[in-house]
This record gives structure tokens, sequence and C-alpha cells, in this order.
């Protein structure tokens, strides 16, 4: 087994491959603005790092978000395209599955990220394997009460300290992370999520409703 992973549903741009018992090469990015110029220098980057070409890859694991919709087409696209070439499964996974199985919490704690708009992507967990909502956007006042006494991971939480008392890291999301949490549920037959991306809310770019329209003389 040879897993590439990619996520780009944060600001970090993020590669890993797995070999199925652990991560053999990973890099990444934090940059909101960048995503579609540097992930496929990153796969060149971890591919070489580990010594190995595209067509050794067995299975493409892609993070759906919830995400920002110009940076989260881009990884999936990008996985959709190598599972195409190379012929092979393309698994969805929640970007926020990924940070939960960074932190390794084993009690009860949330995930958040930056959604923008003085808002969060959220979620909670019962351990770092077991999510028990499914994923919302929200302002961090919003849901701070439910949250209370909740460990909350993740850059959202950093973000706003005030509405998440005890915000922890990592801040980021790692695609070695995710690539791991995939290799487990394949061998434990667990389902995927389609590669289809969870946005959650509409784009920031909307076609002016009322446009002139310029017409032939």
């Amino acid at each position: 087994m040879l897993l590439l992973a990619v996520d780009t549903a944060t600001p970090a741009v993020t590669v890993a491959l797995h070999d199925g018992d652990s991560v053999i090469a990973e890099a990444g990015q934090v940059d909101a603005r960048r995503h579609g110029e540097l992930l496929l220098p990153t796969v060149d980057r971890v591919l070489a790092r580990a010594g190995l070409k595209l067509d050794a890859v067995t299975g493409v694991v892609v993070g759906v978000g919830p995400g920002p919709y110009t940076g989260l087409r881009v990884g999936l696209a990008t996985a959709e395209t190598f599972g195409l070439v190379l012929g092979v499964p393309v698994h969805g996974l929640c970007t926020l599955d990924g940070l939960a199985y960074a932190a390794g919490l084993t009690g009860p704690f949330a995930v958040a990220t930056d959604a923008r708009r003085k808002e969060v992507y959220w979620a909670r967990y019962d351990d770092a394997r077991t999510r028990v909502s499914e994923p919302a956007v929200d302002r961090p006042a919003d849901i701070a009460e439910q949250l209370a006494g909740l460990p909350v991971v993740g850059s959202g939480a950093l973000l706003y300290p005030e509405a998440f008392g005890d915000a922890r890291g990592p801040e980021h999301q790692s695609a070695g992370a995710l690539a791991s949490l995939a290799a487990e549920k394949l061998a434990a037959g667990e389902p995927f999520l389609p590669p289809l991306p969870l946005y959650l809310r509409r784009p920031d770019a909307q076609v002016p409703k009322n446009y002139k329209v310029v017409t032939p003389q």
C-alpha cells in the first residue's frame, strides 16, 4: 500500500505518503492564497523525499473540507485527477477528522477551523477517532456555551480564545495525520466519504444581480 494524502481545505497546503504502517514523507506550507501554486510542487517534494514516483501510489486520500471554496477545490480536483490517471481509488475524509486524529485526545473535545467572516467550521468528538456531530459553520460566540469546558483544537479555537477557553493545537491540518487515519480505516474496512467538497455555505464571489447588458448595435 502507498497512500498519497493531500488537503487544501485550510490555509495549510499539506501532502504526505503513507505505506500502510507509517508516514514515510510529509511536507506542507501555510499560505491561504497560494493553494494552486503550491500543491503540485509539494507533491513532487514529498515523492522525492521518499525516493518514489507517482505511479507507485495505490490510493489517494483527500480532505473534503469544510473549507473555503477556492482552496478546497484545488485539492479535490488534483486528487481526482491523480486517481483517474493512476487508476486508483480516491478516498474522502472530513478535514476536521484529520485535526481530531492529530490531536490524539481520548475524551470529549471539539475541532474548530477558521471559516473567515468571523466564523468557524467545527464539530464535536468523543475521542480522536469518533466524530459525534456533523460539521457546521457558526460564529464562535454562538457555540461557546455548547462547548464550554471542552478542549477545542485548531486554528479557529486559537483565533477566538474569548469563546473557547481551552483552545489547543495542532493549529493546522497535517496530511500525515489524514493518511494515518485513512490507513486505519482501510485496515478496518470502514467507509470513506466521496471526494466531493463540503462547503457548508455559498462561495464569497457572486455574480452581480444587476449588471449592464451590452448588445451589438
